[in-house]
């Protein structure tokens, strides 16, 4: 089970109340549509069962996380009708999704859009392909600590080398739970990317997996979103591996500047 960052330290103005609330939502979001119990957020955030007891009560409350069964808590109904108000990340789809529409048409393989939140990336829009049989490692919505996975891994290397290595120290405890990752291979991951422009996962997160993700380009400052697709290890070869990168390649240029002003 990954491990949140660690909470802030006490504070007597009542932030730190909101920022271990915060922390308890981004673990109940990484938990997946399943939630998680008490105790698995109370470990994952290395926090007292009575605190985050305390706080679930205060979120239960307010219809920000609501009780899957008996004993696991995940996002509420308030959340989604928060979701329903314009912001960013519809702003981010509605530009994008023609390409990765376009992507996961032309590689036959799903095809996501993913947007750098803090440490983790998420999982803004996701579009199957026409392969027969599908393989699907993360859903809308679901979270990704950074340089778990292809698009996480690219958003990770676009980060400036100082923050980069940051980022890589903060996520660090919660890579127990993926045995072929540790903070050397995301060094070496995000190298790969900085020389070849797209990260590649091949079983490192998900058996029998494979995985490629490019950062997009942002009008100004770092990369925050990045298109990847997901297939069968045993449907890739190399021809294949050109022959995506060329796909995504013509998609993200395709979509252009214009695109923005639609």
């Amino acid at each position: 089970m990954p491990r949140s960052a660690a909470p802030p330290p006490p504070s007597s103005d009542g932030t730190q109340a909101v920022h271990r609330a915060a922390s308890i939502l981004r673990a109940i979001a990484q938990a997946g549509a399943e939630g998680d119990s008490l105790a698995g957020i109370a470990q994952r955030l290395v926090l007292p069962r009575s605190t985050v007891h305390r706080i679930l009560g205060c979120l239960l409350d307010e219809r920000l996380v609501e009780r899957a069964d008996g004993r696991r808590y995940r996002m509420g109904p308030l959340i989604h009708e928060f979701g329903l108000t314009p912001a960013a990340g519809s702003q981010d789809v509605r530009r994008w999704r023609h390409a990765v529409e376009a992507v996961a048409a032309r590689t036959g393989v799903t095809a996501y859009l993913m947007r750098r939140s803090g440490t983790e990336a998420v999982c803004l829009l996701k579009v199957d392909g026409n392969a027969v049989v599908r393989f699907v490692p993360v859903d809308v919505g679901q979270r990704r600590l950074l340089g778990v996975g292809a698009g996480a891994t690219a958003l990770l290397a676009a980060l400036e080398p100082a923050r980069a290595d940051d980022m890589i120290r903060a996520v660090a405890p919660g890579l127990e739970r993926y045995p072929r990752l540790n903070t050397d291979s995301l060094r070496a991951a995000v190298t790969l990317v900085r020389r070849s422009g797209f990260a590649i996962s091949q079983g490192t997160v998900v058996d029998d997996g494979f995985g490629m993700g490019r950062a997009l380009p942002a009008s100004e400052g770092t990369p925050h979103l990045a298109i990847s697709i997901a297939a069968h290890a045993t449907m890739v070869t190399e021809s294949r591996i050109v022959a995506w990168k060329k796909v995504i390649v013509e998609e993200v240029q395709a979509a252009g500047p214009a695109r923005a002003r639609d």
